[in-house]
């Protein structure tokens, strides 16, 4: 894959992939606030260039959203952590240490807490003590469920996960998003519902639903609930990450 970095006036840093297997041009900003622009292999670099600056208002709706949502010091991260930013005349760079229930993030006395580089820092910290959380913790509760639902799986895996909080394949493989650990408990419990009346289910016709309401009763009413969340980490003090939209 062949990667190109640009800095665009009103934009700013912009990176550029070429992939084998792209059909179209695609634009996304990341949680950390970068500008990336995904091409087809056989595109120039000046196709994706004009791409971007034509999306400049929808990009600058994007950064604004990113920098309007900082991580602060003290906040909760899942069900477990709470991050630290740390500013010491000692550090020359920011560094990051997940520690027990702390997330720790040190830097420089020319930074502030805002500065991208520490918030950056801070956002790919708490991705990690997320994990460590989902994967101590959602194996084990999906467990139970299954048992006590009688809805046996073959495995299941945590990854990270853009659009979905979890899946699962034909073959009753589970894959559930480290996300989930910003969740309330019980949409937590609702995800992982879904995904075992999916082992028995695969789609998401009427049959499904009235298979998941035997179980779970409000089944529905969880899932209009859970469209306010969304897979990111983001600023604020709440327990789970609410979506603007």
């Amino acid at each position: 894959m062949a990667v190109k970095n640009i800095d665009l006036p009103s934009i700013g840093s912009v990176r550029l992939y070429k992939r084998r297997g792209a059909k179209s041009i695609r634009l996304s900003v990341t949680s950390t606030g970068d500008v990336r622009v995904t091409l087809p292999y056989w595109l120039p670099y000046e196709a994706g260039i004009r791409f971007a600056r034509s999306k400049q208002s929808w990009i600058a709706s994007q950064l604004e959203q990113h920098h309007a949502a900082e991580l602060i010091n003290g906040q909760p991260i899942g069900k477990s952590h709470h991050l630290q930013l740390v500013r010491s005349h000692m550090a020359s760079k920011v560094s990051s240490r997940v520690d027990g229930t702390s997330i720790r993030i040190t830097y420089p006395l020319a930074y502030g807490p805002n500065h991208d580089t520490v918030q950056k820092a801070a956002i790919t910290a708490s991705i990690r003590a997320l994990r460590s959380q989902a994967e101590n913790l959602l194996p084990q509760r999906l467990r139970f469920l299954s048992n006590k639902l009688g809805l046996p799986y073959q495995s299941s895996n945590v990854k990270q996960m853009k659009g979905r909080w979890g899946s699962c394949d034909a073959n009753k493989n589970i894959t559930l998003n480290l996300f989930l650990m910003q969740l309330p408990w019980h949409l937590i419990d609702y995800v992982l519902m879904h995904e075992l009346i999916h082992t028995k289910v695969l789609h998401h016709g009427s049959d499904f639903w009235r298979e998941f309401e035997r179980h779970y009763p409000e089944a529905k009413k969880l899932r209009r609930e859970i469209r306010e969340y969304r897979p990111v980490v983001e600023g604020g003090i709440s327990e789970a990450l609410r979506s603007a939209s």
